[in-house]
């Protein structure tokens, strides 16, 4: 390149007129030509290597070699190629270019170096996530950290290089300013780190639905910076979180549900304990004429009167053998009814269930999934759920459980006189 600079020059100056920009336009072409050559061998390199390597890939029956072609570590090693040639042409260069050529060569090359190590750290932990011990023991934490130090060591390197020092007086002087630069900025270090992680771990993203209590967020991330994130609450307020505190703190993401496609439905009524009884034969026949659980007293009432015959129990005797209860029927009355509503997820959790009786009465919590997630016609379907429940639990001779209210106290002074 130094001969072909000097020819250049020598060319340029034969103009006349020319001559003080002899030595700028020789320069600017052998700039030009030394780009074009470097993206010629790495198109060329690129095209031929991964060529090869994905039909290998593709033949072998292992994954890993199939993990390393995805996640590009071929494509960063082809950029080793005009690497060395940006080195030879600037170690054998004219003077003006050699030193310019050369700090770009070792910026490129350590360049490589973080590309190449990180697409080597994501198919190590790719691959080590289709091993038996991934789900006991992740390292993805350990992998986050090696990536870490070697970006801060290659930004080290290229500084060192920019300014033309050795490394390790770098690291001597960042070290003596270590502890007034995290004094100062320790905000900013914080959400740095913060949002790295948020980043790394997929833990919010802008659109997610969040809930922070502590923060008094309960709404849409609008906007994510180093420092902050905002939240448009459904009530329209904004609320600014520091973005160190979604990693320090708990917060609860709604994006999971949204992707599931089924919106919970988690609520209980409470049954007033003594309205709870044995199932008369009146009861049952009335019972039966609900189409819904027709089939279901019939068979159970089968198996109740084989049951009790085998052990020689009585129909008069209410205790001592099986009878099927109000409260028995109801439950199963619910789990047919939303069994065969259509806005009732049926392949995600369903349960009809007692809870822990209390002071309030016997709690049949309902726990289901709605197939709308929004929020507006979620609440309009368990609202419709709950409506009939409600308006059903009588034709059990069943009574929700209600906290007495002063007319209430007067309605029975009035019975008593």
């Amino acid at each position: 390149m130094g001969s072909l600079y000097n020819y250049l020059f020598e060319y340029f100056s034969g103009f006349s007129g020319f001559e003080l920009f002899a030595n700028s336009a020789a320069a600017i072409i052998v700039i030009i030509l030394v780009i074009v050559i470097a993206w010629l061998s790495h198109y060329i390199t690129r095209k031929v290597l991964l060529r090869i390597v994905s039909r290998v890939a593709r033949r072998t029956k292992t994954t890993w070699d199939d993990i390393l072609v995805k996640n590009k570590i071929f494509s960063g090693l082809a950029h080793l190629v005009p690497a060395f040639i940006l080195y030879y042409i600037a170690d054998s260069s004219f003077p003006e270019l050699s030193g310019i050529l050369l700090t770009v060569t070792r910026i490129y090359f350590t360049l490589i170096v973080i590309f190449v190590s990180n697409s080597f750290l994501n198919s190590v932990l790719e691959i080590y996530n289709t091993t038996p011990y991934a789900h006991n023991r992740p390292i993805k934490g350990y992998i986050q950290l090696i990536k870490i130090v070697i970006f801060c060591l290659a930004v080290i390197m290229v500084i060192s290089i920019l300014i033309d020092k050795k490394p390790t007086v770098l690291l001597a002087g960042l070290g003596a300013i270590a502890a007034v630069l995290i004094l100062v900025f320790k905000d900013t270090i914080l959400g740095f780190v913060a949002s790295i992680q948020l980043s790394a771990n997929n833990m919010v993203k802008i659109g997610d639905w969040i809930q922070m209590d502590s923060h008094g967020a309960d709404g849409t991330v609008i906007d994510i910076t180093l420092n902050t994130v905002k939240v448009q609450n459904w009530d329209k307020t904004i609320s600014t979180i520091p973005t160190y505190s979604l990693v320090a703190e708990s917060f609860a993401n709604w994006k999971g549900m949204e992707e599931s496609g089924g919106r919970r439905i988690k609520r209980a009524v409470y049954i007033d304990m003594r309205s709870i009884k044995f199932c008369n034969v009146g009861m049952l026949n009335r019972f039966e004429k609900f189409e819904l659980i027709k089939n279901y007293i019939k068979d159970k009432e089968n198996e109740i009167r084989e049951f009790n015959e085998k052990r020689k129990v009585s129909e008069q005797d209410i205790i001592s053998g099986r009878r099927q209860t109000n409260i028995g029927i109801f439950r199963k009355y619910l789990e047919v009814y939303l069994r065969q509503h259509e806005m009732v997820r049926q392949d995600l959790t369903f349960l009809i269930r007692h809870l822990h009786p209390t002071e309030k009465g016997l709690p049949i919590e309902i726990y289901v999934f709605c197939k709308d997630i929004r929020w507006a016609n979620y609440e309009s379907i368990q609202a419709d759920i709950f409506d009939h429940i409600l308006a059903v639990i009588p034709e059990f001779e069943l009574k929700v459980f209600q906290s007495p209210s002063g007319a209430d106290i007067s309605d029975s002074i009035l019975l008593l006189k």
